[in-house]
């Protein structure tokens, strides 16, 4: 008797076809057409650096063993081991992918011990290009460049005196006495191990994993922090549909994966598996006792005890963007199985800079050192969802539009105030004074810095005309409401952070709207020069990136 996967029985056990074979092969072609595969040589890099970093683990370990007053012998004995997750534990990684790295440590190494002692081991490595550890995050990271790789490293504390290299993370019980950022450290390696336990063919998986992920960062619907499912988010999804169809090619679970979710009853969950009980008072994912979990838009459930929900990030406007573009790929497919498309038509890049009438474009800069710069804007952006919701709740605003990724730049400040150069970024009125700053280089990278990240909302607004014959819109309230909320940032400091909101017309609003409320920091005052029609347009073009 065949094994059966996930909550309910499979919807179809057929075997493909001889043209859903030959579909498969089209798919699994564009991919390779696409670099969606790393190269053989590239692979062993990244296997040699883990080799390296689990070394570094056991010496990191060691270390502050010793400062615990150990023996020789119990320091060694202690361990140490990374877990990978993510997009690498998975096996649908591609050149440019980083790796998700979990460090298992004994109970007497602490939280601090990795953000100083290991953070400065790393830091004497050749290898390093670029280091930023996030110690007030959601879940606490250490964000490298190392030999070429990106990493980003999490760290869980065990209750337990040692951490031998043949130890596995499905024993519950280790979740025992663990404070919830440990927790939350162990559940990526957990959630990425069960996923793959309950898919029936992994590589048909993997493969339509691969195809989902590509069109959802090409359709700009791939971020957690922007109110996307992230990449646990699409390869749960992907797994629920292979369960479904468990003898199923590639092309077709992608078809069917379009089909089943441009359907779904959201809030209904998507499960793999059955919510388990387990030994800890935690809090399990269950709309029936908690209010919370009822606001959840679209409800994908980890599968790894404790269950959480890994799209609780989905706000009202990214829900709709999420359902238009599965609407559309449900179209698509339809015409990749009639013959009358091919899959690169699928990936065609999203339109986000040519869809909306105004955009919003959020300015964060830092004076002078890098790695701050890295932490304030990181925490900006853990914000801007925030931002997107009152902006959602505004009288006149349909939908608020988040565009998944920054933009960023650098300039010498030279004999200029950071707010001259702040207030004419992203602006086509500041785009030729932009252009003639010195920017660093390799040859030329001495002098005071200003470090600058944009990130860009669309706005599709429907208003209605006021006794003056206008059409307001007014946005005071969520800016000032966001202002507020980025100045609690624990090491902000004015003259050093800033940030500032700025209304970005990329194609011409009729006449009679008109956007008020004050959208910069009060203190500001200058005021901008008005664009033109033809400006606007070019800056629509100057803005687009050159890359999804």
């Amino acid at each position: 008797m065949s094994k059966t996967f996930g909550v309910t029985p499979p919807i179809s056990t057929d075997n493909p076809t001889p043209k859903e074979n030959a579909l498969n092969e089209s798919l699994v072609q564009e991919l390779k057409s696409r670099g969606s595969f790393e190269s053989e040589s590239a692979t062993k890099k990244r296997v040699e650096v883990l080799s390296l970093f689990q070394r570094l683990v056991q010496e990191f370990v060691y270390e502050v063993s010793k400062t615990k007053n150990m023996s020789d012998g119990m320091a060694k004995d202690a361990g140490g081991k990374i877990f990978t997750f993510g997009s690498y534990r998975l096996g649908v990684y591609g050149p440019s992918s980083d790796i998700d790295a979990l460090v298992v440590v004994p109970r007497h190494v602490t939280r601090e011990d990795f953000f100083s002692v290991f953070d400065q081991m790393i830091r004497k490595r050749p290898e390093l290009e670029e280091i930023n550890g996030v110690t007030d995050a959601f879940v606490p990271i250490i964000k490298l460049e190392f030999d070429g790789i990106s990493i980003d490293l999490i760290m869980a504390r065990l209750n337990v005196p040692r951490v031998p290299l043949d130890m596995t993370l499905d024993d519950k019980n280790l979740l025992k006495n663990l404070d919830e950022r440990d927790l939350r450290s162990l559940n990526g390696t957990r959630v990425t191990d069960e996923i793959l336990q309950l898919v029936p063919k992994p590589t048909v998986f993997k493969h339509a994993l691969r195809c989902i992920k590509l069109w959802a960062q090409q359709k700009a619907v791939y971020g957690n922090v922007f109110g996307f499912p992230g990449g646990v988010a699409w390869a749960m999804l992907t797994a629920r549909i292979c369960q479904l169809y468990p003898n199923s090619v590639s092309a077709v679970i992608v078809e069917k994966f379009f089909n089943i979710y441009t359907k779904w009853s959201w809030p209904q969950p998507v499960l793999l598996k059955a919510i388990e009980d387990g030994p800890l008072q935690v809090r399990v994912w269950n709309p029936r006792l908690y209010s919370h979990d009822r606001l959840h838009k679209m409800p994908v459930i980890t599968p790894a005890y404790p269950s959480m929900c890994a799209t609780h990030n989905i706000t009202n406007s990214t829900q709709k963007v999420i359902l238009s573009e599965l609407a559309k790929g449900a179209v698509l497919m339809s015409e990749i199985f009639n013959g009358t498309k091919n899959w690169s038509d699928l990936f065609k890049r999203h339109d986000f800079f040519h869809k909306y009438k105004f955009y919003l474009c959020v300015v964060v800069g830092t004076s002078d050192i890098a790695e701050e710069h890295h932490k304030w804007h990181g925490f900006v952006e853990s914000k801007l969802r925030q931002l997107v919701m009152k902006l959602e709740a505004t009288e006149g605003v349909e939908l608020a539009h988040p565009y998944v990724k920054d933009f960023s730049n650098i300039y010498f400040l030279d004999e200029r105030t950071p707010s001259d150069i702040i207030n004419s970024y992203g602006t086509l009125s500041g785009e030729n004074y932009l252009k003639e700053l010195n920017v660093p280089t390799a040859e030329n990278d001495t002098g005071s810095k200003l470090y600058l990240s944009k990130y860009y909302i669309g706005l599709d607004i429907s208003l209605n005309k006021t006794s003056d014959g206008l059409r307001k819109l007014d946005i005071q309230y969520p800016c000032s409401e966001f202002y507020n909320v980025c100045k609690s940032f624990t090491t902000y400091r004015e003259g050093t952070n800033f940030i500032q909101i700025k209304n970005v017309k990329l194609l011409d609003l009729p006449n009679d709207v008109y956007i008020e409320g004050e959208i910069r920091p009060k203190k500001s005052t200058k005021k901008r020069k008005k664009e033109t029609t033809d400006e606007t347009q070019k800056r629509a073009k100057s803005e687009i990136p050159t890359q999804s």
